[in-house]
């Protein structure tokens, strides 16, 4: 019986989001040979994880669910017995960038990956909390677990049978199926659409510094229309799959299953910056390994806290941030592609240390861009005035410190991929609870 995780990371009250994940565990057992880890890393106030407690206190129990709620305490104990049995040189540095003081996308998933090796999950099944289930025509709930138990891990040739369409050769069926993804409907992904609404030519000009900047207009543009949206206003009418090389403008972090892939190599740990948590997706596409990408999109929201002064200032960061990583993650995204397989050992598994690499490498790269993008960012929030103009006047001061920033987060990256083997190790020899004499072992 296979053993795999079923992982929320959230810092923010989410009681219909946590019942929302029983009923997909509920789902799984009842439809897969499965036993399912429910996961929930909870970093929120002693008083809202109190109420996340009751939920799943209150839940309905099942012997093939298993759940684990995990305060912020109870993760850093966990990762300080990690770091502390792991041959790795800094292990301080790394209990760092597992746990950050800082809000951090791809920090909560490497958590979560290391718990669920601790475990013994063979795959990582990844929500959010600020999302919810779409419904079919007949009012029942979609769960993307679905898609993800019928052919994560498989021989991509044997996983044919479970989905509607498959686009592979046949080098790249004989490799397994390392992902499993869908899309959101809903809010955008990013939550800026009220700067399309003021000046849709501002948006595009802050939009299209995510590409790289030897782009032609008419391919920023195109970008641009199809960043953030997933996929629209859609709605599951009845299942649809494709089994290929899976693109990553078309699946979301809310909605992404791994097996194996997350054993080689690492989320980047960037604090304070958006979409620093999709290196995977496009790691997985270059290597030539095949995913599968189905239609049971979840629906996206946004809370209310981003309306609110500071979290405005906050969320405006993390975009200006995200926006300034990209000098990097084109840079690795490119490597990547021109890399392909070669990205593969003869076991058909991602070679961690080269993906480090072009990490370390990429931190020399010449930060006139960023410079130019900080510049452009600046003058279009002045156009839209208003508290657009005053982020812009609180940014003037941080240039230079968001340029170092930047720079030295993928070179957090390259030191924690060149560390994750052995973490991947120790955590799978480390067990979840201290009183617990040793971890449970995968069952593939």
């Amino acid at each position: 019986m296979r053993r795999v995780c079923l992982a929320l990371p959230t810092n923010r009250t989410c009681p219909a989001t946590i019942a929302a994940l029983v009923r997909e565990a509920a789902y799984a057992v009842d439809h897969f040979d499965v036993e399912v880890h429910l996961l929930v890393l909870d970093t929120c106030s002693p008083p809202q994880y109190a109420e996340h407690a009751e939920v799943l206190r209150t839940q309905p129990a099942h012997p093939r669910i298993v759940t684990h709620h995990l305060s912020e305490a109870g993760q850093r104990h966990f990762l300080e017995r990690v770091t502390g049995c792991a041959d790795v040189a800094k292990p301080r540095l790394l209990l760092d960038l597992m746990l950050p003081e800082a809000l951090s996308y791809g920090a909560c998933t490497n958590r979560a990956f290391l718990v669920a090796f601790a475990l013994g999950c063979s795959s990582v099944h990844r929500r959010d909390s600020d999302s919810h289930y779409q419904r079919d025509p007949d009012g029942r709930e979609i769960f993307p677990i679905h898609h993800e138990l019928a052919s994560l891990g498989r021989r991509a040739a044997d996983a044919a049978d479970a989905v509607s369409e498959t686009v592979l050769t046949e080098e790249q069926a004989g490799r397994r199926v390392a992902m499993v993804g869908g899309s959101f409907v809903g809010e955008p992904s990013v939550d800026i659409d009220e700067v399309a609404r003021i000046d849709p030519e501002v948006y595009y000009d802050v939009v299209s510094l995510w590409a790289p900047m030897e782009w032609p207009a008419e391919r920023k543009r195109q970008l641009v229309t199809e960043s953030f949206r997933g996929a629209g206003t859609k709605t599951f009418e009845r299942d649809n799959s494709t089994l290929g090389l899976v693109d990553p403008m078309r699946v979301d972090m809310c909605n992404i299953a791994f097996h194996d892939v997350h054993a080689r190599v690492p989320l980047p740990p960037a604090t304070d910056t958006i979409g620093s948590d999709y290196f995977l997706i496009h790691l997985v596409r270059s290597a030539g390994l095949p995913g599968v990408l189905h239609n049971r999109d979840i629906v996206n929201f946004h809370t209310a806290e981003r309306r609110t002064d500071a979290g405005f200032v906050a969320y405006q960061t993390r975009f200006v941030k995200f926006l300034l990583s990209m000098l990097y993650f084109n840079s690795l995204y490119d490597r990547l592609a021109e890399t392909g397989p070669s990205l593969l050992d003869e076991r058909g598994q991602v070679l961690g240390p080269l993906v480090a690499g072009f990490a370390r490498q990429s931190m020399g790269l010449d930060q006139a861009e960023n410079r130019e993008r900080l510049d452009r960012v600046d003058s279009a929030y002045r156009r839209l005035g208003g508290r657009y103009a005053e982020f812009a006047d609180l940014l003037l001061p941080r240039r230079e410190s968001l340029l170092e920033e930047a720079r030295e987060d993928i070179g957090d990256f390259a030191v924690l991929t060149e560390a994750w083997g052995e973490l991947v190790r120790a955590a799978r020899n480390t067990p979840v609870d201290a009183s617990a004499t040793r971890p449970r072992r995968a069952v593939r």
